[in-house]
């Protein structure tokens, strides 16, 4: 393994060219993370991003109806509830036993559990929208990851992706609310992946700083469920652009946007 030094400093992105062993030790550490920490009792389990998707991916489709959407990660489908009356036909793609059905919020759902390698069993121009909000972060092959999901859009077609950044911290050593593998993306090397795929960026946003879910929570506010908060969001992470770094070495280094959001389309 390369210097860890390398790998903060946002040149290399961590995991990106494992192989076999190393892929199945991290899909293991990995497979039941989100679930265990946040997501396991659908009862209890509140999803906190559905004014921040709204105003960065989901105002920028069409009013189509969509007849095959595929979420990856996307544990209980919740995120799809700004659409769901829009959705006939339902494919989730989840590592976690947590989650199974065939119908999420009444449409038509398929669970299945995706391979270590990272290639979907789906033919090409499957899927007419895709969906994959906060989960490549989780996954070690990004790039594979990536152009498994330009193979299966269609030509029409229309992703939503939504990513940290940023490093979240030292990921050799144990992190409070973290699962053990997750880190952010650098986002030169993000849009390197992108570009080498058949997918143009439609549409990118920064978003997510940190001063935001830090004061909210301390009075029980989802801030990325409101629309007050996430639009102040928006303009902070607007003005503090000029910031971005990978890894931060300093207090400061912190006031930055952590995440991207990206609306993509197929180039041809």
């Amino acid at each position: 393994m390369k210097d860890i030094d390398i790998y903060l400093s946002g040149k290399c992105l961590y995991g990106d060219d494992f192989k076999d062993k190393e892929l199945e030790k991290w899909y293991i550490d990995e497979k039941e993370g989100f679930a265990e920490l946040y997501a396991k009792n659908k009862a209890t389990y509140k999803y906190v991003y559905h004014t921040l998707n709204k105003l960065y991916g989901f105002n920028y489709l069409s009013k189509q109806y969509y007849k095959n959407v595929l979420g990856l990660g996307s544990a209980f489908g919740d995120e799809f509830l700004p659409i769901i009356s829009r959705i006939k036909y339902l494919t989730i793609v989840d590592p976690s036993d947590a989650y199974t059905g065939d119908h999420v919020y009444g449409i038509p759902c398929r669970y299945i559990k995706p391979s270590i390698a990272g290639i979907l069993p789906f033919d090409n121009n499957t899927f007419d929208l895709i969906c994959c909000h906060g989960v490549l972060h989780h996954i070690p092959n990004v790039s594979t990851v990536i152009k498994e999901l330009a193979r299966c859009l269609t030509n029409n077609g229309v992703i939503l992706i939504r990513e940290p950044i940023v490093s979240m911290g030292d990921w050799t050593k144990p992190r409070h609310g973290l699962t053990k593998r997750e880190r952010g993306i650098p986002l030169d090397i993000f849009l390197d992946i992108i570009d080498n795929t058949e997918l143009r960026v439609y549409h990118q946003s920064l978003c997510m700083f940190p001063i935001i879910p830090l004061v909210c929570n301390r009075f029980g506010i989802l801030p990325y469920n409101s629309y007050i908060f996430t639009w102040i969001d928006k303009h902070l992470s607007k003005i503090f652009l000029w910031n971005l770094r990978y890894h931060p070495r300093s207090f400061f280094h912190k006031f930055r946007p952590t995440s991207i959001y990206f609306v993509l389309t197929k180039k041809y």
